[in-house]
């Protein structure tokens, strides 16, 4: 006789067969709980969870590798790298003894791969190599830094990264080549996201700790202040929308989401979210905006033209990270 156990466990194993077998009319929408130590696997179409993967302590962020193959979920202290399938969502590797990977970049050039230590106060430059069918990361340098090193960002012709210290109120460069830091400078309290626009000019940093973002010249030699935009209390995390021309940041505590125009450097609409929105998707149409809603537990999908919250998704515990491959340019 088959009790209820037998049969529940049999119905997962099946759910699970079923969904690597799915054949997906978009790629799948991949969120990462970072306090389940899991990512949530999501339909793009009925925006229902399909399965819940797990993956290593602290998931935080994603990236995707030079060859298109892989999603890279960085398992902050389960100092592992995932690697996830794009299509399917079904993992595919892991990636062991990376040390603290809280957030990660590849250069433009694809030749270099960074990871900030958010907990251990340093940041890793790799040289990204290829080992037989794949590639691995090679260690060129390991920089201390100030505290907590959050977000980074790398200018477009792979010369220099830049990463936020988000407990020091700093912002720090080094040059890629060379793996030396090249300065760094004060700014406003706790800054966390950084977005470098197209020309490499200037750089954006969203104060947790504030109520805005800092612009700063970085065009010639240390960062220079150039103006703050009032957005919410809690600028956290920052999404081009792929025009060339605006940009998301998410307001933390504030639980609004501000559009910024690059071009004037002013706030031109404001979107409510569910509590603590994080990091944010824009898919491929332009029309829809992804945020991850870390105190709320959820994904929330927002239609741009209509401005609302059109669906939220329940995941895992403090959902941060969010992704797919049908994704808007990120310039």
């Amino acid at each position: 006789m088959f009790n209820s156990r037998w049969i529940l466990r049999a119905g997962l194993v099946l759910a699970s067969l079923l969904s690597s077998a799915l054949t997906w009319a978009a790629p799948p929408i991949l969120v990462l709980n970072s306090l389940s130590a899991s990512v949530s696997i999501i339909d793009p179409v009925t925006y229902t969870e399909i399965k819940r993967v797990p993956v290593g302590k602290e998931p935080h962020h994603i990236y995707m590798t030079p060859d298109g193959k892989s999603a890279l979920v960085a398992n902050a202290t389960g100092n592992t790298i995932t690697f996830i399938d794009p299509k399917t969502g079904d993992i595919q590797r892991t990636l062991a003894d990376m040390v603290d990977p809280y957030h990660l970049r590849f250069s433009p050039d694809m030749k270099w791969f960074v990871t900030a230590a958010n907990r251990l106060n340093h940041v890793d430059i790799y040289k990204w190599q290829a080992k037989g069918s794949g590639f691995e990361p090679v260690l060129a340098k390991r920089i201390p830094t100030g505290k907590t090193p959050s977000h980074l960002a790398i200018n477009t012709t792979s010369t220099v990264v830049y990463a936020s210290l988000q407990d020091s109120d700093e912002l720090m460069a080094v040059d890629l080549a060379t793996q030396k830091p090249l300065w760094v400078v004060p700014v406003g309290k706790t800054p966390a996201d950084i977005f470098l626009t197209s020309d490499d000019k200037n750089i954006l940093v969203a104060l947790t700790g504030g109520t805005g973002v800092q612009v700063y010249d970085v065009s010639n030699g240390p960062a220079k202040l150039v103006k703050t935009i009032q957005t919410g209390d809690g600028a956290h995390a920052f999404r081009s929308q792929g025009d060339k021309r605006h940009l998301f940041v998410s307001n933390r505590s504030a639980n609004t989401i501000s559009r910024i125009d690059l071009q004037t450097m002013t706030v031109v609409d404001t979107y409510k979210t569910p509590a603590g929105p994080d990091c944010m998707e824009v898919l491929a149409d332009g029309k829809t905006l992804l945020v991850t809603a870390r105190w709320a537990g959820k994904l929330a999908v927002i239609d741009l033209e209509k401005k609302v919250v059109v669906k939220t998704v329940a995941v895992g515990k403090s959902p941060h990270g969010v992704w797919t491959l049908n994704y808007a340019s990120r310039s």
